[in-house]
């Protein structure tokens, strides 16, 4: 439960346009390639991330209340797919660059 609160915390700060130092690529590039970052959607997009991240580990953590393993399994399934479902979405496409 406080992973979830934590992924939903996260995802209010990155909603907010906030935070984008906490962004692993975004944090490690240069000034330069910063500049043709559009930091407002990449945040609102991880904002969106965050919360799909919360309700995976919500799910997991209701296998306690219900105590069902299938549960913990779906949720850590969820999880995984939508970390490497957002990875791909983030660096395909050019969806971040800044409209000049």
């Amino acid at each position: 439960m406080a992973v979830s609160l934590l992924f939903a915390l996260l995802g209010i700060v990155f909603l907010c346009g906030k935070g984008a130092a906490l962004i692993a690529g975004y944090n490690t590039a240069s000034a330069e390639e910063r500049l043709e970052i559009d930091e407002k959607k990449l945040c609102r997009f991880m904002g969106k991330l965050m919360f799909v991240l919360a309700a995976c580990w919500l799910v997991a953590a209701l296998s306690e209340v219900f105590h069902l393993k299938a549960l913990l399994w779906l949720g850590i399934a969820l999880f995984f797919v939508a970390v490497i479902g957002g990875v791909i979405y983030a660096n395909t496409g050019h969806r971040f660059d800044k409209d000049w």
